[in-house]
C-alpha cells in the first residue's frame, strides 16, 4: 500500500515539512447537453459540484477540464470563465472532466495545525495519566499515524503502518539540533 502524505509539525503547531505522494486522481469525464443537470458553485477559487451526484461524479469534485482544455481555478486554460462558459447554451454539447481537487498550500497548513490542536486536546482530556495523545486515526479509506518526538510530531497518512514507520525512520530528526 502507499503513503499519501507526511506532515512534520513543531510543538507550537506550525508546519515544518510536508510531502505528498499522490496516487493518480480518480476522475470521471462525461459529455453533457444543455441544461447541465449538476449544480456547480465557486468555492475557494475552484468550481465544485454542489449538488447532483451521478456516473462517478461526486459532490465536492472539481471541474478539471472542459473539452480537453485544463481548468485552473475558475478559468479554463484559454482564459474563459468556467461558470460563464457553462451557462451559455451555444457551447453545448460539452465534455467535462471532474475529480478531487488537490490541497492548496494554505489548506495543508490549516490541516497540520488543526490536527495538532486535536492531538493536544486529546492528550489533555484522556482519562489515562500521562497520555501520549492520538496515536492513530482510522477511517475506511486511510489511517493517520501520529509519532511524537522531542521537537514536535510527525503525521503520516497511509494505508500501511510498516511503510509509515520506514518513512519516519528515514526522515530522521527535525528541529534545531538536526
Amino acid at each position: 500500500m502507499a503513503i499519501f502524505s507526511v506532515y512534520v509539525v513543531n510543538k507550537a503547531g506550525g508546519l515544518i515539512y510536508q510531502l505528498d505522494s499522490y496516487a493518480p486522481r480518480a476522475e470521471a469525464e462525461k459529455t453533457f447537453s444543455y441544461p447541465l443537470d449538476l449544480l456547480l458553485k465557486l468555492h475557494d477559487e475552484r468550481v465544485l459540484v454542489a449538488f447532483g451526484q451521478r456516473d462517478g461524479i461526486r459532490v465536492g469534485h472539481a471541474v478539471l477540464a472542459i473539452n480537453g482544455i485544463d481548468v485552473n481555478g475558475k478559468f479554463t486554460g484559454d482564459g474563459k470563465e468556467v461558470l460563464e462558459y457553462l451557462g451559455n447554451p451555444a457551447n453545448y454539447p460539452v465534455s467535462i472532466r471532474f475529480g478531487r481537487p488537490r490541497l492548496t498550500s494554505n489548506e495543508k497548513l490549516m490541516l497540520a495545525s488543526m490536527f495538532h490542536s486535536l492531538f493536544a486536546i486529546g492528550s489533555q482530556l484522556s482519562p489515562e495519566q500521562g497520555s501520549s495523545g492520538i496515536e492513530m486515526l482510522e477511517t475506511d479509506t486511510f489511517k493517520l499515524h501520529c509519532f511524537q518526538t522531542l521537537t514536535g510530531m510527525c503525521e503520516l497518512f497511509d494505508q500501511n503502518l510498516k511503510l509509515a514507520l520506514e518513512v519516519a525512520e528515514k526522515a530522521g530528526t527535525f528541529g534545531p539540533g538536526s
